[in-house]
């Protein structure tokens, strides 16, 4: 019968991606570590890890298997978070997954109103470059709860949050800027070379998307991997750039237009299963200060 310690050491040496690292990891001796692969292979029926040269690669059954896995230890944690919370414990642990622009855009007031509320509980972020990838690592039960678009077909618990607004910004010395102008069409900017994202950054396929509804294919002067890179570099003078409205600093050097017509798209908190108390709480914080942020949410 599979137990939760193979299943962890089978996560941790895909994980380390060797299994001298992962006994490290787990602080077991390689022999032991090894002992234990092969008692869940046999339980398993079917060998789940290849061992190659300098690597340790995942047999077919081994990549069926690695997602269930995730799962099972997440529900553990979980079930281990509801007890401790049933007996009136204040520590633990939130877990929390979401992408690059949210994460510096729309959960860091939420994130200091709950740790002023709720100071023993430590909250770790998970964050992903675009939506499938924070849907799959739900799937997986990497956390709690995801903040991010809704993936289409989501069987779980769904909150919707509310709609979020992109904007595009230009250097203040551009002429939209000297001419005072504050709304503009893509189709308008259609000869511009763009501060756009690196293929796996989700906000590439938003910029793609809106210039594809203009007619046009943007042109690139920088790619940036990282989404708060863009208004620094559209502010230098790279080109436009095209991120969420909240993630415009205060005092920002750049000028701001609101493109017409309206760039934007919804998000929500989603979980694989019911939320607990931990979850819940989090919850009623984040709508609370995002309010700010995204516009009324549609009922859900």
């Amino acid at each position: 019968m599979l137990s939760l310690r193979q299943l962890q050491y089978l996560v941790t040496v895909v994980d380390e991606g060797s299994f001298t690292r992962a006994a490290e990891a787990l602080h077991v001796t390689q022999p032991a570590l090894s002992h234990q692969i092969r008692a869940l292979e046999r339980a398993a029926g079917a060998p789940l890890l290849e061992r190659l040269p300098r690597a340790v690669g995942l047999t077919p059954a081994g990549r069926a298997m690695l997602p269930h896995a995730r799962a099972a230890l997440s529900d553990a944690a979980r079930a281990e978070s509801a007890v401790r919370q049933a007996a009136g414990l204040t520590a633990g642990e939130l877990r929390l997954a979401t992408v690059y622009s949210i994460s510096i855009g729309v959960l860091p007031p939420a994130l200091r109103a709950w740790s002023r509320r709720h100071p023993g509980i430590d909250v770790r972020l998970f964050e992903h470059r675009h939506a499938a990838e924070l849907a799959e690592a739900m799937t997986a039960g990497q956390a709690d709860l995801a903040i991010g678009p809704l993936p289409p077909g989501w069987a779980g618990p769904v909150r919707t949050l509310g709609t979020e607004e992109f904007v595009v910004a230009v250097p203040a010395d551009d002429p939209l800027a000297v001419e005072g102008v504050t709304e503009i069409g893509f189709a308008a900017l259609r000869d511009r070379r763009w501060v756009h994202y690196g293929p796996d950054n989700g906000l590439a396929a938003i910029l793609d998307r809106a210039c594809h509804d203009a007619g046009f294919r943007p042109k690139t002067a920088v790619r940036a991997e990282q989404t708060a890179s863009a208004p620094t570099l559209a502010a230098a003078g790279l080109g436009p750039a095209l991120f969420p409205a909240n993630l415009v600093p205060d005092g920002y050097e750049g000028h701001v237009l609101r493109p017409a017509p309206a760039v934007t798209r919804v998000l929500a908190a989603y979980a694989r299963t019911r939320l607990d108390d931990l979850s819940s709480a989090f919850l009623a914080v984040l709508v609370e200060n995002a309010s700010g942020l995204l516009t009324t949410p549609e009922t859900t």
